[in-house]
């Protein structure tokens, strides 16, 4: 069984019902925050999933450097914050370089490792010695039983409150492909896994400048990854996603997700009961 880890008021892990990490790719514009912010705290505490609210600030990532990148830091950390307390949501946003985490640790309730840097050992330990909740999410291009290395770099400054994020592996060019074995794999270090089923569908620089991808499988995947005994799920939720500014074609719309949901919860419902009677 895994552990416990509390972020903000949401608590993951355990023997807890899973929990969704969901929001827009990046931040746009406040007014857009604001809305999906809204109508996804809504779609949450109607099928009564805790919520954790996702947007990144910057995303120092992205295929081309004429790609929309974020409103900055300290603007986006200042939406962050609204959202947090209107709405009284736990918030997480990628951190990138060891400058920065300690300001987004002041405002962001979860600190969140991008894939590419999973094995940067400064930007880990810095985010660990936040005390910070750290989800480090699997990159790509390694092995699940390697995220090992990972974890021990942030319990080594004395902090365990960790997640284990999956969004896929490289297969071949411009494609990605999912390994459920992984959840398990890194279930191992006994902390909560979660399962990003967004980035999953991803192809990574598939259409250029720009990245590909296959929203139409997201459920399929989120389905799976609930099947499978994820602690948490991860999507990047949008209420027009092919006007999106950052991986449009990755992203469920709101709509979308209130049916997804559903379903969902009658899977954890049956595989909370398959445990439970294993167990008698």
């Amino acid at each position: 069984m895994t552990r416990t880890v509390k972020i903000g008021p949401v608590s993951i892990g355990g023997k807890l019902p899973f929990v969704l990490i969901a929001g827009p790719c990046v931040i746009e514009n406040r007014r857009v925050v604001m809305d999906i912010a809204r109508r996804l705290k809504d779609i949450a505490f109607r099928h009564k999933i805790p919520l954790i609210f996702k947007a990144s600030y910057d995303k120092a990532n992205r295929t081309s450097v004429r790609s929309f990148r974020g409103i900055g830091m300290q603007a986006g950390l200042d939406v962050l914050n609204e959202v947090k307390q209107k709405f009284e949501l736990p918030v997480t946003s990628d951190v990138h370089t060891v400058a920065e985490i300690d300001r987004a640790a002041a405002i962001l309730d979860l600190i969140q490792i991008p894939a590419f840097l999973c094995r940067q050992t400064d930007l880990l330990c810095q985010a660990g010695r936040t005390g910070k909740p750290v989800n480090i999410k699997k990159g790509q291009f390694l092995a699940p039983w390697d995220m090992g290395q990972a974890v021990e770099k942030v319990v080594s400054v004395g902090n365990r409150k960790i997640l284990l994020t999956e969004r896929g592996t490289t297969f071949g060019y411009n494609n990605l492909v999912t390994d459920f074995r992984s959840l398990a794999v890194m279930r191992r270090w006994g902390y909560p896994v979660v399962l990003d089923a967004s980035h999953s569908v991803q192809q990574p620089g598939g259409l250029g400048t720009l990245s590909g991808g296959n929203r139409e499988f997201i459920p399929l995947l989120a389905r799976c990854g609930i099947a499978a005994g994820c602690d948490g799920l991860f999507m990047e939720v949008h209420s027009n996603p092919k006007r999106a500014l950052s991986d449009a074609a990755n992203m469920l719309s709101l709509k979308e997700l209130d049916l997804v949901l559903g379903t969902l919860k009658k899977i954890a419902a049956a595989v909370r009961k398959d445990r439970q009677s294993a167990c008698h």
